[in-house]
């Protein structure tokens, strides 16, 4: 089932009884999420990822806006005739029931042709139980559970009712990293297995990289860039995203094009075609240094860290917004500790030009996009 978000808008009173202005949550956000495939909203704390989430859901009623599953139109549609399934990011399960009652609970509800018998009930919570790995686990309470199984049996719970659309709200969040990064695996797994269509909200974009097929970066509101993972980690369309995105960070400099050359400083690190000439916001990926002696821009060096794999340069420019460059590189690139300075060709590739007002990519002989 395909989720279709139209000029998609979510106002809330100010919190100040005196003020007549609203706080906007969600901004004429317009997407589809295609059918069958995992989403991950990320973004900030407050870009309305979770808003999004409760809207599709029909937990929240849009200002403005159209939701369609397929080519239905569900915008007043109530959250129990939606056919979605909602796991919370502390999971919500009944602390006085089994998992097993857990699980059946939603079934129980069911009324009209939509009810089953108990033996239909049974074989679904079980089939439910069997798909998340949890089978041992029914009869125990959730206070006897551990925070991976106790999110196993909340998303067993969300998908016994066999929904068109999963929802998830930050359902990592409560694990610890080693825990998180097992259950993500799982989590792909299942909606792998399941084919059903996915959202889920994450602050953590190494997370949402890592499973999903497509990713929706929001910024107060609205949706800044969507895409598969990789493209818009290679290809990002502002500052904002490209800051966002990647684990060390983008390294921001001021810059300035000259006569088709990038300078960092004094030195024309790179040629730059196409480019207009003046002040620009330059951002190099971390794996975007390749140290060269006889390369064309030199930085400080305040440290190497070796990493097995890779090696990790430290180092400093004055040019440089922030407290330290972090370049990536092989192990195989000796970088010379004992020296006061290190110097680097750079991949074009990964250096991307912003405005530097309004934070826009440039293209070459296109200016901002």
């Amino acid at each position: 089932m395909n989720v279709i978000l139209m000029g998609l808008t979510k106002h809330f009173p100010s919190k100040n009884k005196r003020s007549k202005e609203v706080v906007v949550a969600v901004d004429d956000l317009s997407f589809e999420i295609p059918d069958g495939q995992l989403v991950g909203l990320l973004g900030p704390s407050g870009c309305g990822k979770t808003t999004t989430l409760n809207l599709i859901s029909g937990l929240e009623k849009p200002t403005a806006g159209s939701i369609f599953f397929g080519k239905d139109d569900v915008t007043t549609v109530p959250p129990e005739m939606r056919g979605v399934g909602l796991v919370f990011q502390n999971y919500a399960l009944y602390p006085h029931m089994t998992v097993l009652q857990n699980i059946l609970f939603p079934l129980e509800n069911l009324k009209g042709d939509k009810k089953l018998s108990k033996e239909e009930m049974l074989k679904r919570a079980h089939d439910a139980a069997d798909l998340v790995q949890i089978t041992e686990l029914l009869e125990r309470k959730p206070a006897e559970l551990s925070g991976g199984q106790q999110q196993r049996a909340a998303i067993a719970r969300a998908l016994v009712k066999m929904p068109k659309i999963l929802l998830l709200d930050e359902p990592l969040s409560n694990l610890d990293a080693r825990l998180r990064l097992q259950t993500r695996e799982e989590l792909r797994r299942i909606q792998r297995e399941t084919g059903i269509t996915t959202v889920f909200v994450t602050h953590d974009q190494e997370e949402a990289m890592s499973i999903s097929d497509m990713i929706v970066v929001m910024k107060d509101g609205s949706l800044n860039q969507k895409g598969r993972p990789q493209e818009v980690y290679d290809d990002p369309v502002n500052l904002f995203v490209a800051k966002f995105l990647g684990n060390p960070p983008i390294n921001v400099f001021r810059g300035e094009v000259r006569n088709e050359k990038l300078f960092i400083g004094q030195e024309a690190v790179m040629d730059a075609p196409l480019y207009p000439n003046g002040p620009v916001t330059v951002g190099i990926r971390p794996e975007g240094f390749v140290p060269n002696d006889g390369g064309r821009f030199t930085c400080g060096l305040v440290g190497v860290e070796v990493m097995g794999r890779d090696t990790s340069v430290v180092c400093s420019h004055p040019e440089f917004e922030g407290a330290s460059i972090r370049a990536i590189v092989s192990s195989e690139n000796n970088v010379d500790a004992s020296k006061k300075t290190v110097v680097f060709d750079l991949k074009p590739n990964k250096v991307f030009l912003f405005d530097v007002d309004t934070g826009r990519r440039l293209r070459p002989g296109r200016g901002s996009r």
